[in-house]
């Protein structure tokens, strides 16, 4: 049987409405700030992109990076979007760098950063900045967090609505042999930003 929605968030509005009320994610949350919504997100089963774009809004950024993982290369720019953005949270900025490099040209990129890449990535910068050393306005860029986070998430609705998805496969990316071999080289191969 299927995950029902949480009686106390419905709908898509429901929950998105309360998801902006909590503090805006900019810098590494450490946990998520109401584990109790992970189910209540999941439960309303949405286009994947749209879960994790709430993960996200509630600094549950495991959640969101099992779920960005299947959309990393195109076409699903948006949840390669989203993964940039998750990693600029969790103060990872090169591989943040990288994912929007990897976006700039697409067109949820351009609506979120009408300024273009530079802007985008003047962005990460000044959060990075302020997790370093504590310079810049936390409170200015928190609110430009929540902006970018949500036009990603208005123009996810606009492409992929918000009624409940029951099979969510056809939203997940498979990769090529050149991208299945990249990803492979940068477990195994110590290749890219992340050594394991």
């Amino acid at each position: 049987m299927a995950n029902q929605p949480d009686p106390k968030f419905p709908t898509f509005s429901a929950l998105y409405n309360h998801l902006l009320t909590l503090p805006s994610p900019l810098l590494p949350p450490g946990k998520a700030t109401s584990p109790t919504l992970t189910s209540s997100i999941a439960a309303l089963s949405l286009h994947p992109t749209l879960e994790t774009a709430f993960h996200i809004l509630n600094n549950d950024l495991p959640s969101a990076h099992f779920l960005v993982r299947h959309m990393q290369s195109p076409p699903a720019y948006e949840g390669m979007f989203l993964h940039g953005i998750l990693h600029r949270i969790e103060g990872d900025y090169d591989n943040a760098r990288a994912w929007y490099e990897n976006v700039s040209g697409s067109d949820v990129f351009q609506r979120t950063w009408p300024g273009g890449k530079d802007e985008a990535l003047g962005f990460i910068a000044r959060v990075e900045g302020l997790k370093k050393g504590g310079d810049g306005d936390a409170e200015e860029l928190g609110k430009r967090s929540l902006e970018e986070i949500k036009t990603v998430v208005e123009w996810c609705k606009q492409r992929f609505g918000e009624q409940r998805m029951q099979d969510a496969s056809g939203a997940w990316v498979k990769a090529d042999e050149a991208n299945r071999q990249m990803a492979e080289d940068m477990v195994s191969g110590g290749e890219g930003f992340r050594k394991f």
